[in-house]
């Protein structure tokens, strides 16, 4: 097993010798982040390739052109973001002069999935380093290539600023007994437990990017061919394995007869009348998920697809009918199957979905403007999307993060910068005139009107706003 105390002492002492606070180090780790991954890139895609099958400009699109984006996106917008923000101090402080400022947190653990091996490691870190810590990563040993090329790029392009875990259990477990000053997880609930316990040990934040079954709902006001061509690209990039996938899909039986016949011919013209064939298909990432749906398809209905095959883990995109009580329906699929459900219309749609754990991403296929408007009140979501899945992780404004069971916490952009930050509180007031005279004991009569007409100046300004 790999000794974990000492890259853990390494990103702990240059932290504390406070090289990482001034802007100019923050701005040339992000600088060289992007720099690894264009003169890397190729390491990277073919390392993407051997772990998950994924194509090229897959890869491109939703690992490195990723990452590249979001590092420069920070370095765009960090000086503003860092600025100090000024804060408007009562009568009875003043003079004096109030603000905020994000501070480093300090030594940031990022424990890492498969699906995304390189996205989900360096995003996360892009965040951590915007905001001035320094960082240990545990890349997924279920994404071994990847992993090793992080473990043999980081050093070089990031020496000491990010220090990089290889392993399984045992390394995560010995880095989870260290002391850290934040925790970012991107995993199942399972594991997401696991780390919540761990951090309680040193009252450790975390933010937990989790998952749950998104559904999709649709309805007989949209175009079926243009939602069922978006919600196949959604469902089935990446082998289904991408965490806001539309998981299920939920409309009337008329509706999603229609939607079937649609879905069957967006993915032929995704992946051709042979997906195994396709190049722009992927495979599942190892044995054990493959078996797993295996027996997730084969306890269900299956009304197109279904072809497999284990030696190579490739598994066609499948269309399911489930019944009730089918295990396929009872957790997150993360794989190539997608149920469709009926509703007798988005009222039953809403109360299935609310009757669930909260799921990280909505999706709603209408031109509604009635149907939208409900499902937006009357949902809980990590993010709500219409007429489109998966998407709104590409919008770099947007805070990307669950809620209740699907995680806790949110980042990408300023939301990362804050998320790996302390907005400390600021106030500072001048010993002399020591305005504070007014307020000290011992209290009398005058003290007392004083404080009554500061009380009432308080409250009319807070009506007035």
């Amino acid at each position: 097993m790999q000794t974990v105390t000492p890259a853990v002492a390494r990103a702990r002492e240059l932290f504390g010798s406070g090289a990482t606070r001034p802007l100019a180090w923050r701005l040339e780790q992000l600088g060289s982040l992007r720099r690894m991954l264009g003169e890397r890139r190729t390491e990277f895609i073919d390392a993407l390739g051997s772990d998950l099958g994924k194509h090229r400009t897959e890869a491109q699109l939703a690992e490195i052109g990723f990452v590249t984006a979001e590092a420069a996106h920070l370095e765009r917008h960090l000086e503003g973001w860092l600025r100090p923000r000024p804060v408007p101090v009562p009568l009875a402080v003043q003079p004096a002069k109030a603000w905020t400022e994000l501070t480093p947190l300090g030594v940031v653990l990022v424990i890492g999935p498969w699906n995304y091996p390189l996205q989900l490691v360096l995003a996360p870190l892009a965040g951590a380093l915007a905001a001035g810590n320094t960082a240990v990563l545990k890349p997924s040993e279920h994404a071994p290539a990847t992993s090793a090329a992080l473990a043999r790029w980081i050093p070089e392009y990031l020496a000491g600023a990010a220090e990089v875990v290889e392993g399984g259990i045992p390394e995560t477990t010995a880095l989870l007994a260290e002391r850290f000053d934040h925790i970012f997880f991107t995993g199942g609930e399972a594991a997401a437990k696991v780390v919540l316990h761990a951090a309680a040990e040193n009252l450790t934040p975390v933010t937990l990017e989790l998952g749950g079954k998104s559904p999709a709902y649709v309805d007989a006001s949209t175009d079926l061919a243009k939602a069922a061509k978006r919600i196949a690209w959604g469902r089935f990039m990446n082998a289904g394995q991408t965490c806001v996938a539309p998981d299920y899909v939920l409309a009337t039986p008329e509706v999603l007869d229609g939607l079937e016949h649609e879905l069957v011919k967006a993915i032929t013209a995704l992946f051709g009348t042979d997906s195994a064939r396709s190049e722009s298909y992927g495979r599942i990432v190892d044995d054990r998920h493959f078996q797993r749906l295996a027996a997730l398809a084969d306890g269900s209905t299956v009304v197109h697809g279904g072809q497999r095959d284990a030696a190579t883990r490739y598994f066609a995109p499948t269309l399911l009918r489930p019944a009730p009580g089918d295990a396929v329906m009872a957790e997150e699929i993360f794989g190539p199957l997608l149920p469709l459900l009926p509703v007798t219309g988005r009222g039953e749609a809403i109360r299935m979905i609310n009757a669930r754990a909260k799921p990280l991403a909505l999706y709603v296929f209408s031109n509604d403007a009635g149907t939208r408007r409900e499902f937006a009140e009357r949902t809980s979501s990590g993010a709500l999307c219409f007429d489109i899945p998966a998407a709104h992780l590409t919008v770099p404004g947007l805070p990307f993060g669950g809620v209740g069971g699907s995680g806790m916490g949110a980042y990408h952009g300023e939301d990362s910068v804050r998320t790996f930050s302390h907005e400390r509180a600021s106030l500072a007031k001048p010993l002399r005139p020591d305005t504070l005279e007014l307020i000290y004991p011992p209290y009398g009569k005058a003290k007392d009107r004083i404080s009554r007409a500061l009380t009432a100046r308080a409250w009319m300004r807070r009506r007035k706003r």
